[in-house]
């Protein structure tokens, strides 16, 4: 479970992320997420910006509502039943949250340290291995017993 000292970091920290332009934010995202995987990016519309909307929207959404984690987790497998019907992949979840944690170490220059690294990989890892758990079909044994 994510703690509440985690969660208190992580949503003082995207309140100062969010100090910069949205779509800054997105592009800067979904250009590293490209080019560390070029592959990725046939998955994604061509045109991005509603894509950068949903981003931060989804962002904003999940952050505020991370202190009822519970109520959250049936939307997070709604979110990867979609994101599977689209062609993610287990392993794309790992790829993102890569682009993510650097995205959010740019943004937060000198405010970025060790602890707030922590916390945010340790949200998403919980989060993504929901997605990820919701995303295999219950009886595909062989599938869950890979994660």
């Amino acid at each position: 479970m994510i703690t509440n000292t985690q969660i208190m970091l992580i949503r003082k920290s995207w309140r100062q992320f969010m100090g910069i332009e949205p779509a800054v934010i997105a592009d800067l995202f979904y250009s590293k997420l490209f080019a560390d995987n070029p592959g990725i990016r046939k998955l994604f519309p061509r045109q991005m910006e509603a894509q950068y909307v949903k981003l931060i929207d989804m962002l904003n959404t999940i952050i505020s509502r991370l202190p009822q984690l519970d109520a959250l987790t049936d939307d997070l497998a709604a979110m990867a039943q979609r994101h599977t019907s689209y062609g993610t992949k287990p392993v794309h979840y790992k790829l993102v949250g890569k682009a993510l944690v650097w995205t959010l170490r740019q943004g937060l220059g000198k405010e970025w340290n060790t602890e707030l690294e922590e916390a945010w990989l340790h949200c998403y890892t919980v989060l993504s291995n929901i997605m990820i758990n919701a995303s295999i079909p219950a009886n595909d044994e062989f599938a869950s017993s890979k994660h």
